[in-house]
């Protein structure tokens, strides 16, 4: 067998293929070296920012801090509406060495609910064990005291405070001041398209109705915050800075507590508002509507049971002093004769004739007065004192339900008032083309016949009966009516009167005179409505007696109210201001169903009066 022979190796080629080797290795080790040194480059420099931020995230939390809530005062500086310390038991379970056995321990000394300890148990079961847990919201005061002394025994349970609204006079200022609850998904989504959902991260209540809603963005203040470092668990390692928050505004109301509880005293056990105003700046002394509620029970959340109860035929959550509808009866009449006098239907001298009743022409149909015999020759003061229905059917069916209308609108009829609560109907003053509308007919005469007395389709709340005597009283100038007159934050002071809306002009401003001494004459002389109510004042008081059915009364028969149910009774209604000669106050009573205004409404604002000049003598000479 032959050997095959061994090949010389060539070196120079090897020694450069291993030259050409190496330098694509090292090409290649120098690329991924670049690509290392580019991305080093990337992440330690062009985005720095961003990676530092994307850090602190993890490592820094922004806690926001609720804002105290602002303070609502009354007109003396009287506290209506604070901010009371809440207090509640907390736990903290990983500071819990048997969680259940605690929690039975704990239940022996204070009562504590299955459900609330289940509650605490499954949330320490989906929540971070180190977040301090409610076990019990709202200690009372021996809760507080009992656990204070046993707070050794129990490691990682404490008593934390917090501040919750409290309204020291309940539900006497209820349908004034509203109330705060819970923040619900729908005020949060409504406050995210304003902009404003970040001002209320730390914060639980809102404003729901009266003054609490119509001023929430100024009582609610601005939320703080405070930075904090958390480990990669969430624990909070230490504090970095703290922004405080700024506390709400406080208000100050035109209100009177003393005169509101003088009203919730007089319509104790009866349904009816009182609304009293300044007619020099249109500002509410006070506006009271019963039956009431106590809104703190509402603050914290409202049982179901408490909730029905609520519910009642006596509907107690109607503000009735700015969403009550009533007939205004009687109380109009002055207004009513300043039209006739200025389209010269009547004069000052003219007397009609009242046999206690009118008729249509070739109409069979008899609108009767009060008085069944009527009051014979009345002029327009007797009228008025008197309170002649006659007098006022021929006037209104000469007049129209046009200019009736187009009228009493000026003295904001048929209108919102414009007063810092939202709680408020526009109520009806009726014309032909509302009629038309609500119910598909034409307007007949004998339509306007009741709307000339302040009855038929025509329907006013107390605010707005109110609000047309302080038009009245002061001849034409419209003062809106108003709640709140100051806020206030640390050392600034804001005015909040609201401005004037355009006056009411006479062709004739005698008129006013003329109205004005009739309500004088209502309370002064012997035969007016309203005499015996006031005898023996020490202020000089006029106003307008108001009474207005609730069912009709079949031609020929006699009203008797015994054989009636309660609910069909008449209303009774008082309009009044004092002194005469220069009115510092005015006064609207309605009461449901308990009879005549001048046997039930005027006694009673005879003792809102005579509180209010006791409180104000100053004011009893219009000084």
């Amino acid at each position: 067998m032959i050997k095959n022979r061994p090949t010389i190796r060539d070196h120079s080629a090897e020694a450069n293929l291993f030259a050409r080797r190496a330098f694509v290795g090292f090409v290649f080790v120098v690329i991924l070296i670049g690509v290392l040194l580019n991305n080093i480059y990337t992440l330690q420099v062009e985005k720095h920012e961003t990676y530092q931020t994307r850090s602190n995230d993890n490592r820094i939390k922004v806690i926001p801090i609720a804002p105290n809530r602002g303070l609502i005062y009354d007109r003396n500086g009287v506290l209506l509406a604070e901010n009371r310390p809440v207090y509640n038991l907390e736990v903290i379970p990983e500071q819990v060495t048997d969680l259940e056995q605690s929690l039975e321990q704990l239940g022996a000394i204070i009562n504590i609910t299955e459900t609330q300890k289940n509650a605490v148990i499954k949330s320490n079961r989906r929540s971070r064990r180190f977040k301090s847990q409610v076990l019990k919201a709202r200690l009372n005061e021996q809760e507080v005291a009992t656990f204070s002394v046993n707070q050794h025994r129990f490691p990682g349970f404490s008593v934390e405070a917090r501040l919750a609204r409290h309204y020291p006079y309940g539900d006497a200022l209820t349908h004034a001041l509203g109330y705060v609850s819970r923040l619900n998904k729908k005020e949060l989504s409504e406050l995210e398209s304003q902009g404003l959902a970040k001002n209320y991260r730390a914060t639980h209540d809102f404003g729901k109705l009266g003054i609490e809603k119509f001023y929430e963005q100024r009582l609610h203040g601005q939320v703080g915050s405070q930075r904090v470092e958390v480990n990669n668990r969430g624990r909070i390692i230490r504090s970095l800075s703290i922004e405080h928050p700024k506390p709400g505004e406080d208000l100050v109301l035109t209100l009177d507590i003393g005169l509101q509880k003088i009203a919730q005293e007089v319509l104790e056990g009866v349904r009816g508002a009182i609304v009293v105003m300044d007619p020099k700046d249109g500002g509410i002394l006070a506006l009271y509507s019963n039956p009431s509620y106590d809104p703190n029970l509402f603050v914290h959340g409202i049982s179901s049971k408490d909730y029905r109860a609520l519910l009642n035929p006596d509907r107690p959550l109607i503000n009735r002093a700015t969403q009550g509808r009533y007939a205004p009866a009687s109380t109009v009449k002055p207004h009513l004769a300043i039209l006739a006098l200025e389209e010269g239907i009547v004069k000052e001298e003219t007397k009609i004739w009242d046999p206690g009743f009118f008729q249509i022409p070739n109409v069979e149909h008899r609108w009767r007065d009060w008085l069944r015999w009527g009051h014979g020759h009345v002029d327009v003061y007797e009228a008025i004192e008197q309170s002649c229905d006659t007098y006022f059917y021929e006037t209104a069916y000469k007049l129209g339900i046009t200019k009736i209308s187009n009228f009493m609108s000026q003295f904001g009829f048929g209108d919102l008032s414009g007063i810092d609560i939202h709680e408020e109907t526009a109520a009806i003053m009726p014309t032909t083309e509302w009629k038309r509308q609500r119910f598909k007919e034409s307007w007949w005469p004998g339509d306007t016949i009741s709307v000339g007395i302040g009855q038929g389709y025509w329907t006013a709340t107390p605010m707005q009966i109110t609000n047309a005597v302080s038009i009245l009283v002061n001849k034409g100038i419209h003062r809106p009516p108003h709640l709140v007159q100051v806020a206030k934050q640390n050392n600034d002071v804001e005015q909040m009167y609201t401005e004037e809306k355009p006056p009411v002009v006479l062709k004739n401003p005698h008129h006013w005179k003329i109205a004005l001494d009739a309500m004088h004459n209502t309370v002064k002389k012997t035969r007016g409505t309203a005499h015996k109510a006031f005898l023996g004042a020490t202020y000089d008081p006029a106003g307008k007696t108001g009474t207005a059915q609730i069912v009709s009364i079949a031609q020929g028969e006699k009203y008797d109210a015994d054989s009636l149910k309660e609910k069909h009774r008449d209303n009774g209604i008082y309009v009044g201001f004092a002194p005469y000669n220069d009115p510092r106050i005015v006064v609207t009573v309605i009461v449901e169903n308990q009879g005549g205004g001048s046997t039930i409404a005027a006694p009673i604002a005879r003792k809102l009066m005579d509180y209010y000049f006791e409180a104000y003598p100053s004011h009893t000479e219009g000084k």
